[in-house]
């Protein structure tokens, strides 16, 4: 059976979409999953863009609440966001809950000078999650037996 991770964030439109989508390209063995604690409308579309760019279709994702997953338990669950770390709910069966925080592209790119300055911006955050991702192997060995 795969071990199973779940992404928190408040809004579920950005960085925990992109994490999920980012664990299912470069952890297939894993089972992944994002929500937020205060899910927005829509997924952020510079976000559909720059994940498309690595082949990641978030087009059918939408924000979904910690209250739609699917009744399981998560081996990993990661907040990436303060918010999300002060508002985690206890998961019957999480067995670590670890916090490694990422910058909100949408709340930097109002100073961004155009377009392509902002996807700059969700780019950088992008790659950084992706770092993160990669270190699993080595930084949670459990997830991998």
């Amino acid at each position: 059976m795969k071990k199973r991770i779940l992404f928190l964030c408040t809004g579920n439109s950005c960085r925990s979409q992109m994490a999920e989508a980012l664990a299912r390209l470069l952890l297939p063995s894993l089972e992944a999953f994002s929500a937020g604690s205060a899910p927005a409308q829509c997924i952020d579309p510079m976000a559909r863009e720059v994940m498309a760019e690595l082949g990641a279709d978030l087009s059918r994702q939408k924000p979904k609440g910690i209250d739609e997953l699917p009744a399981a338990d998560f081996d990993l669950i990661v907040t990436l966001c303060g918010n999300a770390r002060e508002s985690c709910p206890v998961f019957p069966g999480g067995d670590m809950i670890v916090h490694r925080g990422f910058d909100d592209p949408p709340a930097l790119i109002g100073k961004a000078g155009s377009r392509e300055e902002a996807l700059t911006v969700y780019r950088r955050v992008r790659d950084e999650i992706a770092l993160f991702l990669r270190s699993f192997p080595d930084n949670f060995p459990f997830l991998f037996r």
